[in-house]
């Protein structure tokens, strides 16, 4: 056997043991008569012991070519450690060794092997097999794990079945564009990637199998960020007889499991608030509810008070940031360059500092005397100390801008806190949204959700006005997971198409065997999907997912590691009836 033990479990009741180790060398120190070694495992750090008067002599000469990295297998006893180490669990023992293998010798590596490297991240996905030895990345692939893990107890435990769904399907429209790939034995036609298994799992509650769950992998062609993927991992759930309350209470209850089981926490408090009053209050239907900033309107204290910024104002806007009334004019100026990059796009931005004595003063004094600048605290819940922060223009946008800004005045002043967990549900998202480019409806959700009974009859005149059952869940201002009550039949199913723009044969074509399955009985059912990748991520404390991925892409969509995607070569292309014009 290549050990007895591993490298983080031996202690001091272990002293006179015999035991075989195998690992990496983290680092040899050379003293002459004396050779310390430390070998390092998946399980921790053992220190090894080559000494002139005690240990072979080609052993010991053996140990002294030992490099970083080196594949080693040892034997020897177990002894106590006379400089004992108390940050390791194996710190008050060593290794006196006896018999050394150098079962593979390794090239010095392009960065270091430690918890703080010098590596910087393209040297690092580059020889990522590398960087998964380092305990940051190496710990978070095991929270990975014990985090899915827990997920398939809970679901296991309440019925789910975990079914598998087909990786390779037809191109559907579902917002992002599809990979797709080509099938040789079918001259001219492609598979898709799944972007989610959404028609497969509605299939599977028609087929009666009630309770579905899948940790599975989903495919989009978008451009990247830090917090997104082309290839991320869903926890894919659909019941069946359920209404939205049920779908509701039980992924509630998945999100109090995981944060007692993986942080310890326990969560009574899981706030719904509808869509409009999301965007209304935070600016964004993913609000981060650690604190608070939420949103005062302005507009019946800023008005026609002879300031054309804000008469011509579709709306006008403020936060009362706490603490901030000490803030220097060359902080302000900050923010408000800042808020003027072309990533935030607001025009400028007008403050309004609330002094210890109850006075105020703002930029605006010309315009606003001082029961005006009272109004806007009271509205905005400012106090003495604070500085109010106003922002201007059209709705949308002005909301949308401030809310950039709360949330980069809540990260400088430490608000976002990694270790407070603050969950809720956004409900009531509008069914469909218009796209101005194209003038056409698309759904906000997918084609599946179902609108709200009571709004059904909006579709034909105001169909930005219907509610969807659909529902979010949002864990420290990040979409964790969302989902929808499904249509279930066939001739609202050909209704919601139709208010899409698809034709009868584009949805027959697109979806005909879904609607097909609906004529042979299809249940009640509805459905959520949780972002594993994401959700992991937020409960390790991080704001980005690809130290929770083994073998992440970069942000132009490659695997710099394998040198992915990279071109086939023409036998292939002709296999597949695939010419390649690159312009």
């Amino acid at each position: 056997m290549y050990r007895s033990h591993n490298c983080g479990e031996l202690n001091a009741s272990n002293i006179n043991t015999e035991v075989t180790l195998a690992g990496w060398v983290q680092k040899s120190r050379d003293k002459g008569f004396m050779n310390w070694v430390d070998l390092r495992d998946r399980y921790g750090i053992t220190q090894l012991i080559f000494d002139e008067s005690r240990s072979d002599k080609t052993v010991f000469e053996l140990a002294k070519t030992l490099g970083r990295e080196f594949v080693i297998q040892v034997k020897g006893t177990v002894i106590e450690r006379e400089a004992k180490n108390k940050n390791i669990p194996t710190g008050d023992i060593e290794i006196l060794v006896s018999e050394l293998t150098i079962l593979n010798a390794a090239l010095t590596p392009p960065f270091t092997i430690e918890d703080e490297t010098d590596g910087g991240e393209d040297i690092r996905m580059k020889y990522r097999y590398l960087d998964i030895r380092r305990n940051p990345v190496k710990n978070s692939l095991l929270f990975r794990h014990k985090v899915a893990m827990e997920v398939r107890k809970y679901l296991s435990d309440l019925d789910f079945c975990e079914v598998e769904t087909p990786y390779l399907i037809k191109s559907t429209p579902e917002g992002a564009r599809d990979f797709v790939v080509p099938s040789r034995m079918n001259e001219g036609q492609f598979y898709a990637l799944p972007q989610s298994p959404q028609t497969f799992k509605q299939l599977l509650m028609v087929g009666g199998m009630d309770k579905y769950f899948q940790i599975v992998k989903c495919f989009r062609d978008e451009d990247l960020r830090a917090d997104r993927q082309p290839e991320f991992t869903q926890i894919d759930c659909e019941m069946a007889f359920v209404e939205q309350e049920d779908i509701l209470n039980v992924f509630e209850g998945l999100t109090r499991h995981l944060l007692k089981e993986i942080k310890g926490i326990e969560v009574e408090k899981f706030p719904r608030i509808t869509y409009d009053y999301a965007m209304k209050t935070y600016g964004n239907d993913k609000p981060d509810i650690r604190f608070g900033m939420e949103f005062g309107e302005l507009n019946e204290f800023a008005q026609h008070k002879e300031f054309p910024v804000f008469n011509a104002a579709e709306l006008v806007v403020g936060i009362a940031v706490p603490g901030a009334g000490n803030y220097t004019r060359k902080e302000i100026d900050g923010l408000i360059d800042w808020v003027k990059r072309p990533q935030v796009g607001a025009s400028g931005m007008v403050y309004s500092k609330c002094n210890d004595d109850g006075t105020y003063k703002s930029s605006v004094d010309k315009f606003y005397d001082q029961e005006d600048l009272a109004q806007w605290a009271k509205i905005t819940g400012a106090k003495p100390g604070d500085m109010i922060f106003v922002l201007s223009g059209p709705a949308d946008k002005t909301r949308a801008q401030l809310s950039a800004l709360r949330m980069e005045l809540a990260t400088r002043l430490g608000l976002r806190k990694p270790e407070e967990f603050a969950p809720l549900w956004v409900v009531d998202f509008p069914l469909l949204e218009l796209d101005e480019e194209s003038g056409r409806y698309h759904a906000m959700h997918h084609p599946f959700t179902s609108p709200k009974p009571e709004d059904m009859h909006l579709l034909e005149t105001q169909p930005g006005k219907v509610r969807a059952n659909a529902y979010d869940m949002v864990l420290n201002g990040n979409e964790i997971g969302g989902g929808s009550i499904r249509i279930h039949d066939k001739a609202t199913q050909q209704l919601m198409f139709k208010y899409l723009g698809f034709t009868e044969d584009e949805a027959k074509a697109q979806f005909g065997f879904l609607m097909d399955a609906f004529q042979f009985g299809a249940p009640p059912h509805g459905g959520l999907a949780f972002g594993l990748d994401r959700l992991v991520a937020i409960l390790g404390g991080q704001e980005t997912i690809r130290d929770f991925i083994a073998f992440p892409k970069n942000n132009s969509g490659r695997d710099v590691m394998i040198d992915a995607p990279a071109k086939i070569d023409d036998s292939q292309l002709k296999e597949l009836h695939i010419k390649v014009d690159l312009v």
